[in-house]
């Protein structure tokens, strides 16, 4: 039977509509089911911490449960791979970290490429670390540091909470753009290494800055300058070691990543409702809190955040010859 033109254009016509309705019923039904986000890391820290707020924050607004699941271990990899192998249906998540970005050049093999295997979503938050140092350090600015650092080459310890944290890249940073020799002493956690540094077993740190805001504030530790590109709210007072070490920067910074293939419609939806949580004054009121600045913008921005440190610490790792623990 011969279809009338007319009909047959309609009938052609709506299916090829029919995929586009369907991708958009997808994104307005999204979730129906609960969701998972995963970190790398153990609970505690402050990526547990960020992860549990914006699940909270999430649940409220979509109605659905968003749950933090811990798989921490191999610097975050084991995470990571979960996420990756798990189905691209938008109901498995990853909270993306610096060691994500680290970890492309620190691990000669992984069983996945970071950059090709998870699609951005959003970027959340920035937050820096402070170059910080025991009292008994003869230095009070960057400079004076350097300056003794140089006369005395391989004598000073910095701490990190282990090797490929954005605590010990910060460090290795400095020493690259300063060109000092200074020891690194990994630990097993940023806690062990904040009591060395405060018990004076080791003489600098780079440490996330809400964890030591209280050593510095009763004096225990002295901070020389904060890692980021501008000063920080909750220490306006302390300079940026850019101001010696111009491009200098930093930081940790976390983000909502999904496996490859998790439908443009959903990624889009998450995106937008992330950004309309990360606008509302008591989201940046917390956040400001923990010494994080958020940052908001496209799934296509964060992939630019996430491309540029991989590269930028891929150089770090090459030049300091960093293996990982």
């Amino acid at each position: 039977m011969k279809l009338p033109r007319r009909r047959f254009l309609h009938l052609a016509a709506s299916a090829v509509a029919l995929p586009a309705v369907s991708r958009i019923a997808r994104a307005q039904t999204y979730p129906s089911r609960p969701v998972r986000l995963i970190i790398g890391y153990a609970p505690g820290g402050s990526a547990d911490i960020t992860a549990r707020l914006i699940a909270q924050w999430l649940t409220e607004r979509l109605g659905q449960t968003f749950i933090v699941e811990s798989r921490p271990g191999a610097g975050s990899n084991i995470g990571t791979e979960a996420a990756v192998r798990a189905a691209p249906d938008g109901y498995t998540l990853l909270l993306v970290a610096p060691a994500n970005a680290i970890n492309s050049s620190l691990y000669e093999k992984l069983n996945y490429d970071f950059l090709r295997d998870i699609v951005p979503v959003a970027s959340l938050i920035r937050f820096g670390n402070v170059m910080e140092v025991h009292p008994s350090v003869p230095a009070r600015t960057v400079s004076e540091f350097i300056a003794y650092a140089k006369a005395n080459p391989s004598k000073i310890n910095f701490a990190s909470s282990g090797a490929g944290s954005t605590i010990h890249m910060s460090g290795e940073l400095f020493k690259m753009m300063a060109g000092v020799d200074m020891v690194h002493v990994p630990y097993r956690g940023g806690a062990l290494a904040l009591t060395d540094l405060i018990a004076g077993q080791v003489q600098v740190m780079f440490d996330n800055i809400p964890t030591s805001i209280q050593h510095i504030r009763t004096g225990t530790l002295r901070p020389l300058a904060v890692t980021t590109a501008e000063r920080m709210e909750l220490l306006p007072d302390v300079p940026v070691v850019a101001d010696v070490l111009p491009g200098f920067e930093a930081s940790a910074w976390y983000g909502v990543g999904a496996p490859k293939g998790t439908p443009a419609e959903i990624i889009d939806r998450l995106n937008r409702e992330i950004n309309t949580i990360l606008a509302e004054p008591k989201v940046k009121a917390r956040f400001v809190e923990l010494g994080a600045a958020l940052v908001t913008g496209s799934a296509t921005d964060f992939r630019k955040l996430l491309v540029d440190e991989t590269e930028k610490w891929g150089k770090v790792v090459k030049f300091a010859n960093i293996k990982p623990e």
